[in-house]
């Protein structure tokens, strides 16, 4: 699976549809992703998955007012459950031929079973499928004896040589919204190395209060390079994400890959806990996205949004880093990088990042 920073030929969202997701605020939600559309077509084409006629002329009619370059746009008619792409849409992994040499692209096809927490997922389930058909592409659907193996894009994250970030919470915990409960770690890691090539499972142990997804990576650790990773961390001792943050840095010092070089770990800060008719949600500036033209970074109105821009641009220093405001896509219990889907260029390019 190559890495988010590397090239991209589009990047695939789901038009916001279920109101449910967001209860008595979506009405702001479109409007946000219109603007994570405008800045991400500058770089790219943007995918866009509706479920009807009516669904994308709205889509159109909102994504015109906002100024988005509709050029740049491109509307495939693929029902949905929900918006989060992140986690059930097309993962694309690089394949080789039988010499050793790259041969293409292909989508690896997990099973999706809406987070072990919801029974409406079928539809979501069939959007990687859809998309191969769609766009010609090999599917390549990960079964693990006998049974597809279940994994959200959000649950992991990878440097694009074979190292992949990932939390025992999400991925083997059997009792809490199990995904694979009759696999183990050494099944899963053989899982992740078979499917999408990763040499290194680094294991770090839990997620951030208000995560309904039961600890997934993209609101704790990301990768910015190939051997540096940005760390969340908590300064209050009184918040619950301040045990699980320092335990996870301390499972990454020293830690190294498997060339034998060290990670580098740069702490990101978290913003102050945010709630909404008393719930806390799952905020987090980890979840950001990286696009061809920028790398848009969720913010909540909180004096914490500068820091974490800043830092961010400091590993970014080949596009801008852009901050979203995300205080309403929040409330659907994700943001930034659950809602986006990276496709990768064809051909490898300049897979930069070597920090």
């Amino acid at each position: 699976m190559p890495a988010e920073w590397e090239p991209h030929e589009a990047t695939w969202i789901a038009w916001p549809h279920n109101a449910s997701d967001w209860p008595g605020k979506f009405a702001p939600i479109p409007w946000v992703y219109s603007e994570i559309a405008r800045k991400i077509t500058p770089g790219e084409i943007l995918r866009v998955l509706v479920s009807s006629a009516a669904q994308q002329a709205r889509a159109l009619r909102i994504l015109k007012r906002a100024g988005v370059d509709l050029a740049c746009v491109e509307f495939f008619r693929f029902p949905t459950n929900r918006s989060w792409t992140r986690d059930y849409g097309p993962v694309f992994v690089r394949t080789h031929s039988e010499a050793g040499g790259e041969a293409g692209t292909a989508i690896a096809r997990f099973k999706f079973n809406a987070w072990a927490k919801y029974p409406d997922w079928e539809l979501d389930d069939a959007v990687a499928v859809r998309v191969a058909e769609s766009c010609g592409f090999p599917l390549v659907t990960a079964e693990v004896e006998g049974a597809r193996f279940v994994l959200e894009g959000g649950s992991i994250d990878v440097n694009g040589e074979g190292a992949l970030l990932t939390t025992e919470e999400c991925l083997l915990d059997a009792s809490l919204q199990p995904r694979n409960p009759h696999l183990g770690r050494a099944a899963i890691e053989d899982a992740l190395g078979r499917f999408l090539g990763a040499d290194t499972v680094v294991w770090l142990g839990r997620g951030i209060a208000g995560d309904d997804t039961h600890g997934h990576v993209d609101d704790v650790a990301r990768f910015t390079g190939r051997r540096t990773v940005t760390l969340c961390q908590e300064a209050d001792p009184r918040d619950p994400n301040y045990g699980p943050l320092q335990e996870n840095r301390e499972r990454l010092e020293g830690l190294r890959l498997r060339d034998g070089s060290k990670i580098e770990v740069v702490p990101l800060p978290m913003p102050s806990p945010l709630y909404l008719d008393g719930q806390r949600l799952p905020a987090s500036y980890a979840n950001f996205y990286i696009a061809n033209a920028a790398v848009l970074v969720p913010t909540f109105n909180d004096p914490k949004d500068g820091v974490a821009l800043g830092i961010l641009s400091e590993l970014f220093k080949d596009r801008p880093v852009i901050g979203i405001h995300a205080v309403d896509l929040a409330w659907g219990l994700g943001t930034l990088h659950c809602l986006t889907q990276q496709q990768p260029q064809s051909a490898r390019g300049d897979r930069g990042r070597d920090a």
